[in-house]
């Protein structure tokens, strides 16, 4: 089976863009990496596109409607917040089996504004209100809560994150904000869902990502000089395990997916350069870098208390300002956090650079449960 390398790679700046659709956000990103790749759209032999919330779906074959219909086979998904990762893994698979040697993957989303999650469809008595809830900052907050009991983390070490990741958005001119925000400021925020203030939750965006992913024999044909090897690509869901259902698990996922993917590259985490997780609130960051085996159980705290995952540190996480900054366009995000890692690759992030960056990961999660994991190694 052939490896496969990522060619070129782009993201637009998040932000709000109510002038614009869907499809042509989605273009927009896809024009900048078939640039950055050198390429144009009749080389593409396939597209997958991820989007979530768009009526009418399709989205895949409506950016071809603005950037040149040509007739390849197109392939959408929606995977909840892994969405973007997983179309990019599903180019990654054609390409793997030996079907294409150039494909397009392209994430996408408009979003609209307040708290994701809740109450949501099916019979019988709903849970919401009865039993907790199920909007997205009350889950984390109480997956927050059960951490902080079992290893005494604390509403601080929580704040942390989001003053890191602030304050590398500061030096990512395609992120949303770019601003810091002390520590007092955090904390001081308006209260969410406790531990989580306001600013230490993720920012509904639009934003757009994409790729131009190729087998090996057309990648050294075309030039090795910037190309970014995909070391594994791992896609999983929850097993089934006796637990609590009233309480989601949002992290059995993650660690099948981490083994899986150190085991598929040949790695363990100590070989991780720099990593873009899921921060979808600060405490999943904090629960994560355990989940992804960056420290043992019960001490993600010490890692934000001694600066080990700041620009710097050990192992930097969400260097980019992650999705607290950044921002978070559901069906984008896995492709945008494969850009900033191979952006380090490349030796091309300027002021945030991870120094010496030879392998990085991506990790998204969506509850329900999807977690998507890719480990990327630098070619040259």
């Amino acid at each position: 089976m052939s490896d496969v390398y990522v060619l070129g790679i782009d993201m637009i700046k998040f932000g709000r863009f109510p002038e614009k659709t869907v499809p042509q956000l989605g273009a927009t990103a896809a024009l900048m990496a078939l640039d950055d790749a050198g390429l144009k759209i009749q080389q593409m032999e396939a597209v997958c596109c991820g989007n979530l919330g768009q009526a009418g779906g399709m989205v895949g074959q409506r950016v071809l409607q603005e950037i040149g219909q040509t007739g390849v086979p197109v392939v959408n998904c929606a995977n909840a917040c892994a969405t973007g990762a997983t179309a990019f893994r599903e180019a990654w698979m054609s390409i793997k089996a030996g079907v294409y040697d150039l494909v397009l993957a392209v994430g996408v989303e408009q979003m609209g504004r307040g708290l994701l999650g809740g109450a949501g469809g099916g019979s019988g008595i709903p849970k919401e209100g009865l039993l907790g809830s199920g909007t997205m900052p009350a889950v984390f907050a109480e997956a927050g809560m059960e951490h902080s009991r079992k290893y005494g983390t604390s509403f601080e070490q929580f704040a942390k994150v989001s003053v890191k990741n602030h304050h590398h958005s500061t030096m990512n001119s395609k992120a949303m904000y770019q601003i810091e925000t002390p520590l007092e400021t955090v904390m001081n925020a308006e209260m969410i869902a406790y531990p989580n203030t306001k600013l230490m939750c993720s920012v509904n965006v639009d934003g757009a990502a994409a790729a131009v992913l190729a087998s090996e024999s057309k990648a050294r044909e075309l030039g090795l000089g910037r190309a970014v090897k995909v070391k594994a690509s791992v896609l999983t869901s929850d097993p089934w395990q006796e637990r609590d259902l009233v309480m989601p698990d949002v992290n059995s996922c993650t660690r099948l997916a981490a083994k899986a993917a150190y085991e598929m590259a040949g790695l363990g985490a100590d070989d991780v350069d720099l990593v873009e997780l899921h921060d979808c609130f600060a405490t999943a960051e904090i629960l994560h870098y355990e989940n992804l085996g960056l420290c043992g159980d019960g001490e993600a705290g010490k890692l934000i208390d001694e600066g080990q995952t700041a620009l710097g540190g050990r192992v930097p996480v969400n260097v980019s300002g992650g999705l607290l900054s950044k921002g978070h366009p559901l069906g984008a995000t896995g492709i945008a956090n494969i850009y900033e890692v191979s952006t380090h690759l490349r030796g091309e992030a300027g002021e945030r650079q991870v120094e010496n960056a030879r392998i990085g990961m991506t990790h998204v999660i969506g509850l329900g449960s999807a977690c998507a994991i890719h480990l990327l190694e630098k070619v040259n």
